[in-house]
């Protein structure tokens, strides 16, 4: 029986250990995270000044390299968005905005867009995309200012934050009625990586505190979607780039092997769309979402 761990209300299960962090299997919230948490103050310098310098210093350059791949996506998920808004266009709020490349798509695709993102470095790329971009974090004193839009998108934001139920909270009550929020997340503690675990010797690399606090899959992101006031809706993820390492191509800690992956997996997609299929591609993909799979646990909600 795995060890029951408590700390300041929140109890479970513990999962896996990272120094002085644990993950558990948090009853009271409802999907997986580490204790101790941090406190919000503790994490604002690292996304203000660190994470695109110090934790992710290639991101900028290697979004550039990938930007026709990225825009596809982009696409996709715009296209996601107007389908469930009955055809049309709308304002949307970027929460987590990084380099303002969505917000430069979604502005020539006709929306009126606006971005928050804490990071200088990101923030300062996105304003010469030309976007606009509140250099902030999403806090109660600021969602007031930002006023109402018909969607609001957070891409890999959840995981970062030490209470994620009230990010999301705020985002519904930025959304107008009828509106949408859609977030993605790492879908940890998948199935693949489950059989990485079990069968090839793998332990949890994709634990990483403090800058990874939450581990969601598909079900547990929809139930605090659903404890803050959203229904969803619609479920999509990425490619499951786990299938690599379970062909033997052991990425991990290796990041020329990864790059190298990554580029297949562009290729993947690249030779469906030129050969039309992107719906297929889109129903393999949502296909893989019904089951748990794919890299990102991406849902979308509508505002009650």
């Amino acid at each position: 029986m795995p060890e029951r761990l408590e700390w300041q209300g929140h109890a479970g299960a513990a999962l896996d250990r990272a120094g002085e962090f644990t993950v558990i299997e948090c009853e009271p919230c409802g999907f997986r995270h580490v204790i101790p948490l941090p406190a919000a103050d503790e994490l604002r310098e690292i996304y203000r000044q660190e994470y695109y310098t110090a934790e992710k210093p290639l991101y900028l350059e290697r979004a550039r390299e990938d930007l026709d791949w990225w825009r596809q996506l982009y696409a996709e998920r715009f296209d996601a968005f107007e389908a469930l808004l009955g055809g049309r266009t709308g304002r949307l709020l970027d929460v987590g905005s990084g380099p303002g490349f969505l917000l430069e798509y979604g502005r020539e695709r006709g929306w009126e867009v606006l971005g928050v993102e804490p990071s200088a470095a990101a923030a300062a790329h996105a304003r010469g995309l030309g976007v606009e971009v509140v250099e902030e974090f999403l806090t109660p004193e600021l969602a007031p200012r930002l006023g109402r839009f018909d969607a609001v998108h957070l891409s890999e934001v959840l995981e970062h934050v030490p209470d994620p139920r009230s990010i999301l909270a705020l985002c519904r009550d930025l959304t107008r009625p009828g509106g949408l929020v859609c977030a993605s997340v790492p879908n940890d503690y998948n199935p693949f990586q489950h059989a990485l675990r079990t069968s090839g010797g793998y332990g949890p690399w994709w634990v990483a505190p403090p800058h990874h606090l939450n581990y969601f899959e598909f079900a547990s992101l929809e139930r605090l979607f659903a404890r803050a006031g959203l229904e969803p809706v619609r479920r999509d993820t990425t490619f499951p780039i786990d299938m690599f390492l379970l062909m033997g191509e052991d990425y991990v800690g290796n990041d020329a092997l990864g790059r190298v992956c990554h580029g297949r997996r562009m290729a993947f997609e690249r030779h469906l769309r030129a050969a039309g299929l992107e719906e297929l591609l889109r129903t393999l993909y949502q296909g893989l979402a019904q089951h748990g799979l794919g890299r990102l646990a991406v849902v979308t909600a509508r505002r009650r």
